[in-house]
């Protein structure tokens, strides 16, 4: 397993995930569409073995990295999102 610094982290289609050596999902954020300019983050998952080390905080990180590209703006009902959004207001534009 990479380390947290060189995360690969797959952007699949509404989703960004990291994958094991396995090919095994350890770590994941979902964003499905609302409409053709919002998401709604909806789930954040990383897996028992990885916690602790940030890896959600990377995976939300690169979300709202991913939704400033793509000038999309997000809705939040993932308990975690909510949290890491009100401690990272540097990207608070993004949220709907």
């Amino acid at each position: 397993m990479k380390g947290v610094g060189s995360m690969d982290l797959k952007y699949e289609s509404n989703r960004i995930a990291l994958y094991n050596d396995e090919n095994e999902l350890v770590a994941v954020v979902d964003f499905p569409a609302v409409d053709n300019n919002t998401v709604d983050i909806n789930h954040t998952f990383v897996d028992d073995s990885l916690r602790g080390q940030g890896i959600a905080g990377k995976l939300m990180e690169a979300v709202a990295k991913e939704l400033l590209t793509q000038n999309k703006k997000a809705i939040v009902s993932c308990s975690y999102a909510k949290n890491w959004f009100e401690k990272h207001s540097e990207y608070s534009q993004i949220l709907k």
